[in-house]
């Protein structure tokens, strides 16, 4: 094994990689985002209340977050090409089988449940190994990689809207299934790294030590990965408890607000081909503050966690203004803004978990991560649905949603401090002790 092989490749087929990982962010994140177009049609067509349509958006969220564990435990038993394509089979399943439209339960098994088991089977290992390609310019390829979630949808709003004109929300989700199947070429082209290659790519930070024989190393790295992704020890550490609880928060506030921006439009008075164009802007807007946002982590200039904060406290300040819209106009220039402090956030969230928890446990961070915040996507929506049931008003939600921003950002403070105290005391056990005892001359010793 030598040291230019074990070295993670930052560039070369990275990127091959990093644009296959783009077109995955976008044929299921982007999905995910602009199914609020969908809603009002189908409470419409079973009659539900929000709250119990808003279920169904829901289980997606809650099974891509729950599904993320077992993605990457099946990423290091077989491989992630192979988990990306089954996520592409998962994910086409899930809506072609919710073109039948049976009745509301019918919906959260398929366009909920299978949709989401294909979202997480897909996003998982392409955003997973995209760290693992990336080491120096890991925040960068990440902010390209997630950049395709908002690229995409800048497209989908509009499309998703004239599909379910020319073909109804039904045959809207079967074409948008087919387009789907695109994930299983995506993850083709995502070559796997040598077990070499993913050992180094997760211990950048530390030396391994090279073993007796080439299949004595085989064996201690797949090892080292298989405890390393299923390392439940991780929620005993009280940096990645708070930040997990951060991001519980976080998703609250997240799914529901593309979710309920639509019908707040539409009880506007807005036009339905201007309402999909604000998805368009939000999406625009989003990918501009991804890859902004990733160049300038990249420059090291800010820590990542610091950056984070300050683009959680904007966000939450943007979604406060939001309701206050009375036209499209003042609607699409308050979108612009919470779009654009999004997008930095996604660009930097990812970077901060590696940072929290260090490489070697990334892959089994990330898992965790998305499992326990989970919660927060499952809740969020049917919170959000019974308090608009409630209010009889949408604005109500990104109250609600930017309240929880707000909360979320002392979890980003606390985390800081935690870990500007451990640095300190580190510094401080490290720093050589000047010795207190008196000086006696050699001479004297020797007579002694």
């Amino acid at each position: 094994m030598q040291a230019k092989d074990s070295n993670p490749p930052d560039g070369g087929y990275g990127w091959v990689v990093v644009v296959s990982a783009f077109m995955v962010m976008g044929l299921t994140a982007a999905v995910l985002k602009t199914f609020g177009l969908f809603f009002v049609e189908i409470q419409q067509h079973f009659d539900e209340l929000a709250s119990t349509t808003s279920w169904i958006t829901s289980v997606t969220i809650a099974i891509f977050h729950l599904g993320a564990p077992v993605a990457s435990s099946l990423c290091v038993r077989y491989t992630h090409r192979a988990v990306v394509i089954t996520g592409g089979l998962l994910a086409f399943s899930g809506m072609a089988l919710g073109f039948l439209g049976l009745n509301m339960v019918w919906m959260y098994a398929t366009t909920g449940f299978l949709q989401g088991l294909g979202i997480s089977f897909s996003w998982t290992p392409a955003i997973s190994i995209v760290s693992h390609y990336f080491s120096k310019k890991r925040a960068l390829a990440n902010a390209i990689a997630s950049a395709g979630e908002c690229a995409f949808a800048f497209t989908f709003g509009p499309f998703f809207q004239w599909l379910i004109n020319q073909y109804g929300w039904k045959g809207a989700l079967l074409i948008i299934g087919g387009i789907q199947l695109n994930i299983c070429v995506c993850g083709v082209l995502m070559r796997p790294l040598t077990s070499s290659c993913l050992l180094e790519a997760s211990h950048s930070e530390t030396e391994t030590p090279l073993g007796n024989g080439a299949s004595r190393i085989d064996k201690d790295d797949k090892s080292l990965i298989t405890h390393k992704t299923i390392n439940w020890m991780l929620v005993r550490q009280p940096e990645f408890v708070l930040y997990a609880i951060f991001g519980i928060l976080a998703a609250v506030s997240f799914f529901v607000t593309p979710l309920f921006l639509v019908p707040l439009s539409y009880s506007l008075g807005i036009d339905e081909s201007w309402t999909a164009s604000l998805l368009s802007i939000l999406a625009m807007v989003d990918f501009a503050g991804r890859l902004l946002c990733g160049w300038y982590a990249n420059l090291h200039v800010t820590k990542t966690v610091h950056l984070l904060t300050m683009t959680i406290t904007l966000i939450s300040t943007s979604l406060m203004l939001l309701p206050l819209a009375n036209n499209y106009l003042s609607l699409a220039i308050f979108t612009g803004f919470y779009g654009f402090f999004f997008g930095t956030t996604v660009a930097v969230h990812i970077t901060v978990l590696a940072d929290v928890v260090g490489m070697p446990d990334f892959d089994s961070a990330l898992g965790l991560f998305m499992l326990i915040r989970s919660t927060g996507g499952f809740v969020g929506p049917p919170l959000a649905g019974l308090i608009v049931d409630m209010a009889g008003d949408y604005r109500a939600v990104f109250y609600m949603a930017g309240a929880t921003l707000v909360l979320s950002a002392g979890f980003l403070v606390s985390l800081d401090q935690l870990q500007q105290r451990k640095e300190r005391v580190s510094q401080t056990n490290t720093k050589p002790r000047k010795s207190t005892l008196p000086y006696t001359s050699p001479c004297l010793l020797k007579l002694q």
